[in-house]
């Protein structure tokens, strides 16, 4: 007998109980019951979008904006500055500044060094400050720890130009030696002249280093020797620990013995509102492409620092002081250096991404008679990376990558004035 309707609905139903589809009505049901199932906890969600890749536009304002060179940078600031009204706090005023220059040598000379803090330029000051106060009461020295290419060794050298320190005898050429040296030299007598040390941004890259500290801390803590410095670094006070920051000058330390280490530090709130004109010439000339260009330094290991930003006076100087051979090579640096500019992708900003191979510059040097063996190769190239012209860094193949550090417009107009064919 065929099947009823009854029957049919019974089968139906007990096909679908053991998950059977035979028809497109089915198929859909069974897409819309795993839809339900797999559901994304807040923990899948989490770790989804952390290892997402982040899309970025390849239209970058330094693609755009190229840096200045010094001589644009000082001019644009220069003539903003005449139109605009400039604002200036009530402490650069006499006065206020007096007094407050009584306060400070007050606080120096009661065993504190001075640490000066607050929005805007400290610079002029505090070198006020040294020249009015200061100088009349011992030897100034003035280090300007914004500098890129500062070390602590030409601080040391500047101290020991005060007459009498190098009469001393030196153990050794370390900085060590030096620093003991000084401390010795003002310790002598106690009728000995004081050292007043003015250090600028104090917190500088180069200044907070752990080889930097340590001179400093033993010279801070020297009666005879008095620091006063500036930070504008948000995050300066956490440079130095807590007995750094809070130790005190006790007296002499004799011969043999070793020095105290600290700061004893006496912070001031010196609010300017002026302008860090003097202390940005020496950064980069652009936040984004400076900015891109510390993130290579940092991100990529082989590559050595390419020092602060090349003008076409400083190497157009460069050049002047260097031999013909020398000044044939750049040119034939500088040539295939346009031409890869020229021919690559204008998005790109690295110059590091245009430069010529060690073992494709020293066959076209050789065949110019620039420079027939590998270490008169290596001599002319010395003089440019000592001067910072040219930098060099290794490649993803292994080899050497030169490249100058000039913009496009730059070193056309130092190749122009060459004039080398």
């Amino acid at each position: 007998m065929p099947p009823t309707d009854e029957s049919e609905s019974d089968a139906h139903s007990d096909s679908s109980e053991e998950g059977v589809f035979p028809n497109a009505k089915g198929k859909a049901k069974a897409t819309e019951t795993d839809n339900h199932v797999i559901v994304q906890t807040a923990f899948d969600a989490y770790f989804t979008l952390s290892a997402a890749k982040a899309a970025t536009s390849s239209n970058v304002f330094s693609s755009l904006i190229q840096p200045l060179s010094a001589e644009e940078y000082t001019e644009a600031i220069t003539s903003d500055s005449l139109g605009s009204k400039q604002l200036h706090s009530r402490i650069l005023l006499e006065p206020a500044r007096s007094a407050l220059f009584s306060r400070l040598l007050c606080e120096l000379n009661e065993g504190f060094n001075i640490l000066c803090y607050g929005f805007g330029s400290k610079r002029n000051i505090l070198n006020q400050f040294a020249s009015s106060r200061c100088s009349k009461a011992g030897h100034v020295i003035v280090v300007n720890g914004f500098q890129p290419e500062l070390s602590i060794r030409d601080m040391l050298d500047s101290i020991e130009n005060v007459p009498g320190i190098t009469s001393l005898p030196l153990a050794s050429s370390t900085t060590d030696s030096q620093t003991r040296r000084i401390y010795d030299f003002f310790s002598r007598s106690r009728k000995q002249r004081h050292l007043y040390l003015v250090i600028h941004n104090i917190d500088g890259f180069l200044m907070r280093t752990p080889k930097a500290k340590a001179p400093l801390s033993v010279l801070a803590l020297h009666p005879h020797i008095h620091v006063i410095a500036s930070v504008d670094h948000i995050n300066s006070p956490l440079l130095w620990s807590s007995s750094e920051a809070t130790a005190r000058k006790d007296g002499f330390v004799s011969a043999g013995q070793t020095p105290p280490r600290g700061f004893a530090w006496l912070w001031h709130d010196l609010t300017t509102l002026s302008p860090y004109d003097f202390e940005l010439s020496f950064a980069d000339r652009t936040s984004v492409t400076g900015a891109h260009a510390r993130k290579q330094r940092d991100t990529d290991t082989s590559a050595q620092p390419s020092g602060p930003a090349m003008s076409e006076t400083a190497a157009l100087h460069v050049l002047a002081a260097v031999n013909d051979r020398a000044q044939k090579l750049f040119n034939l640096m500088g040539r295939r250096q346009l031409a890869s500019i020229d021919a690559g992708d204008p998005v790109v900003d690295n110059l590091r991404d245009f430069g010529i191979a060690y073992d494709i510059l020293f066959p076209l040097a050789r065949d110019q008679f620039v420079a027939m063996n590998d270490g008169a190769m290596r001599a002319l190239l010395g003089e440019f990376r000592d001067h910072g012209l040219v930098v060099s860094a290794q490649g993803s193949s292994g080899g050497e990558v030169l490249w100058i550090p000039l913009r496009k417009e730059r070193l056309s107009n130092i190749l122009k004035s060459l004039n080398i064919s």
